[in-house]
Parts: C-alpha cells; sequence; structure tokens
C-alpha cells in the first residue's frame, strides 16, 4: 500500500504576512509546496491530503488540481476552529487554530494508510521523501512512528532568530525527547541559543533538530482524538492555547503507546519564515535545479 502525504496548509504565516503556501519561489510559478508534492510522486507516495482552511479552497483548488490530475490522488479537508468533538462549542473571541495535532486529526476520514505529515511552507528534500515513504511501507510495527532530523545549522534563518526543536535520541536512534529551543541566531560565525533569562548557549550547529515532518501509521488518530478531548476541556478558554503533534508525540513515547524512529535525510532543507527569506530560497531552488535535482518545470 502506498503511504499518504498529509500537507498542513491552514495557517496563513502571521511572521510573513500572507498565505505564504502558495508564495511562488521556483522558475515557472512554483511554490515550495509544488516541490513537496513532486517529490513525494517520486518517492513513492499515493494520495496527497490538504488540510487548508475553507476560505480560501476554492484558489487553493484552482492552483492544483488541474495540474496533479493523473499524476496522484488528491483529498482537501478543512481546519476550522467550530470543528470539535460532541459535547463542545467554540467559545466567544477564540480566534487562533487549535494547533497541528488537530491539524491532523480532521483527516482521519480520508486517511486508510501510513502516512507523514509536514509543513506546507518548508521545502525538506527529495530525499527526505525517500527515508519517509522507505519507513511507512516497511515498518509493520502499528505503533512505531518516525521523524526526519536536520542538522541545525541548515535550517537557520540570515534574517531572524528560530525556533527549533533539538532532538535526543537513544542508541537505537530512536527518539527520547525534544527540546524546544525557542530563540536561536546566527551571530557571525556562531551559532547561538538565547534562553528566557537573557543567558546564552553556545551550539555546535551539528544537532539534530525536528522540522516538523512526521511518519504515522493510523493508530495515531484514536489517541489525537482522546488527547484533543482532554486538551479541551482544560484549555478551550484560553484564546491562544494550541495542541501541537510533538506533545502529543512525547506524551505517547512516555505512555509507552508509540516508539519514534529518527530519520536522517541529508537533505536540504529551508522555509520561508520571514519575508526576506524568499529571495535566498528562490536562488536555492534555482541552483538545485541547475544541479540537476529538479526539472525546471515541475508539471
Amino acid at each position: 500500500m502506498k503511504p499518504t502525504l498529509l500537507i498542513l496548509a491552514a495557517g496563513m504565516g502571521s511572521r510573513f504576512g500572507g498565505l505564504k503556501q502558495v508564495e511562488p519561489v521556483g522558475p515557472n510559478g512554483e511554490a515550495i509546496i509544488d516541490y513537496s508534492i513532486f517529490d513525494a510522486i517520486r518517492a513513492g507516495f499515493g494520495k496527497v491530503v490538504f488540510v487548508i482552511r475553507e476560505n480560501f479552497a476554492e484558489a487553493f483548488k484552482e492552483k492544483f488540481d488541474k495540474k496533479l490530475k493523473g499524476k496522484i490522488e488528491v483529498e482537501y479537508v478543512y481546519q476550522e476552529l467550530d470543528m470539535l468533538p460532541e459535547g463542545f462549542s467554540l467559545p466567544v473571541g477564540r480566534e487562533k487554530p487549535w494547533g497541528t495535532s488537530h491539524a491532523i486529526l480532521v483527516a482521519k476520514d480520508v486517511i486508510h494508510e501510513p502516512f507523514c505529515a509536514l509543513n506546507a511552507d518548508d521545502f525538506y528534500g527529495h530525499n527526505a521523501y525517500n527515508v519517509m515513504a522507505k519507513f511507512l511501507i516497511s515498518s509493520e510495527n502499528e505503533t512505531e512512528y518516525s521523524m526526519v532530523g536536520y542538522n541545525l545549522k541548515d535550517t537557520l534563518s540570515e534574517f531572524g532568530h528560530v525556533s527549533r526543536g533539538v532532538c535526543n535520541v537513544d542508541e537505537n536512534q530512536n527518539l527520547k525527547k525534544i527540546v524546544e529551543t525557542i530563540k536561536i541566531l546566527k551571530r557571525e560565525n556562531d551559532i547561538i541559543s538565547v534562553e528566557e533569562d537573557g543567558s546564552e548557549t553556545l551550539l555546535t550547529g551539528k544537532e539534530s533538530v525536528s522540522m516538523n515532518i512526521w511518519g504515522f501509521k493510523l493508530s495515531v488518530f484514536e489517541t489525537l482524538e482522546s488527547k484533543f478531548k482532554a486538551f479541551l476541556k482544560t484549555e478551550i478558554n484560553k484564546t491562544k492555547s494550541e495542541m501541537y503533534i510533538p506533545s502529543v508525540v512525547f506524551e505517547m513515547i512516555d505512555e509507552k503507546k508509540a516508539t519514534v524512529k529518527v530519520l536522517e535525510a541529508n537533505s536540504p532543507w529551508f522555509g520561508v519564515t520571514y519575508k526576506e527569506d524568499k529571495p535566498f530560497v528562490v536562488e536555492k531552488i534555482k541552483s538545485l535545479i541547475v544541479k540537476g535535482d529538479y526539472p525546471e518545470k515541475l508539471f
């Protein structure tokens, strides 16, 4: 059974300022998301599921339906604030989405096979899809999940600080924990982590970090449902509270409900966090086309 690619594209990109999921970065107007789908198809994925907001669904479908027809099966699901379990209702004044766990959960009715969930606006590199597809096809344990790790130095922005999850693994390359590091920046030749109290830690740049590319089995949906209900019981009236997928994964590891294999992609990662990042991304993609990694026109 071919795995599915689940693309989380409902966020509007507050720091970037606009719908960065479809911001053109390729020579023929391709967005980062186009490169993700292209890489997924050649890695052996059989379906792509987009998690989007209904208010931009028409424009989104117009961009993707025609060019993907006959190349990969396509599904759309909507992540809306009022999509809550029975017994819960949307509190007045809530504007922020419920988080990446909720985004994955809304896709449960259209995914029937092992799947990879990732961000729409991150360029993960073709080898990330290769190692993920290989894992999802070969792993038979329903509670064995995975993630792709990247070298910290390859994930920084020249234009501001970033937040990264630094991974600790055991001798079997299974994830033990992720240390959420909120403010990491480049300063001349150094990579610095700035703590909340203002203190600084020098990092090597070789630390393995999570860029939110996860491999899941169908067993994750049952856990997400129960944990989302528990989250809502205590957090529903906190206007900015979100349920992030790494938190759920770590609860599952602690509860011995899952293991997570950290896969090394050795691929370039880049993303459009700030508007100023875009020219850098455009140049990176140009260089990969020159290198022969991608055709000039994807679809």
